[in-house]
């Protein structure tokens, strides 16, 4: 398939991107690695007439210790994340879940901003933040503003970035010694999952499922079970409870809740519950 045309414009800097999307607005669309969005152009689900190439804005991409948090650009590669030492030393679940994106043509060239940024609910990393109960930093023509990631993703493939906006950050807490596990059932290893589970335990315990909704959404009903002193076992039980899992050819809405609940005991067994 071939994409509708469209016009391109190849951003040195955040402001130059900022610029552009604001002159175009609703029309522009960001391409960072691209995995995302040209999948959706060559099969005409996406149609933008121009898009805003922000992949060489090099000051996106890093990943730096601050303080309690530890803050990633929006460019830095899922590559990067998977062997990054200090997300593995401080926040393990980003680190082992960037591995599972793609295969390793995929992760060298996609983006944790641009994932994110996407909004599917079968993606691997925004179901991470949000298990972690990360947050992410939007820029604008009127400047920054955080969003938690409880709050970003608000329905299928749509998010409360601005079409003027860019995400530049993502920012995580640290959690040296936190148990940790991510269950992703796919056909493939490289595939998008049919189901997954991200489980983080530090104290409290976050969970958030992947493919259940709309959007990647938390297991509270799980978290509020073991927060109630119930087993892994019991508190898996409940995992399908205020999700909304779609049919399709790879599952039904049954079989996609009784993964949720295998793949939550699992994790939270894996994670040390």
């Amino acid at each position: 398939m071939i994409p509708a045309p469209f016009e391109y414009v190849r951003a040195g800097s955040v402001d130059e991107a900022i610029a552009a999307l604001t002159e175009h607005g609703d029309e522009a669309k960001v391409l960072a690695g691209g995995h995302s969005l040209l999948p959706l152009m060559k099969l005409r689900l996406a149609t933008p007439s121009v898009l805003v190439d922000v992949g060489r804005v090099g000051d996106l991409s890093y990943i730096r210790d601050a303080g309690d948090e530890i803050h990633v650009g929006g460019l830095t590669r899922h590559h990067d994340v998977e062997h990054s030492d200090l997300l593995r030393d401080q926040c393990g679940l980003l680190a082992h879940v960037a591995s599972f994106v793609g295969d390793p043509q995929v992760r060298h060239r996609g983006t944790i901003g641009g994932s994110i940024a996407h909004g599917d609910p079968a993606s691997d990393l925004p179901a991470a933040v949000l298990a972690l109960g990360g947050s992410l930093v939007l820029r604008g023509p009127n400047g920054e503003r955080v969003v938690p990631a409880s709050e970003f993703f608000q329905g299928f493939l749509e998010t409360a970035l601005a079409p003027d906006e860019l995400l530049v950050e993502v920012r995580v807490s640290k959690m040296p010694g936190a148990g940790f596990s991510y269950q992703k059932f796919t056909k493939r290893a490289q595939d998008w999952a049919i189901v997954g589970a991200a489980v983080v335990r530090n104290g409290h315990t976050g969970i958030a499922l992947v493919n259940m909704g709309s959007t990647p959404i938390r297991a509270t009903a799980v978290e509020l079970a073991l927060a109630s002193g119930a087993s892994a076992a019991d508190a898996a039980a409940v995992a399908a409870e205020g999700t909304d899992p779609s049919a399709d050819l790879n599952a039904s809405e049954d079989f996609r809740r009784h993964l949720a609940r295998v793949l939550v005991r699992r994790g939270l067994e894996a994670a040390g519950a």
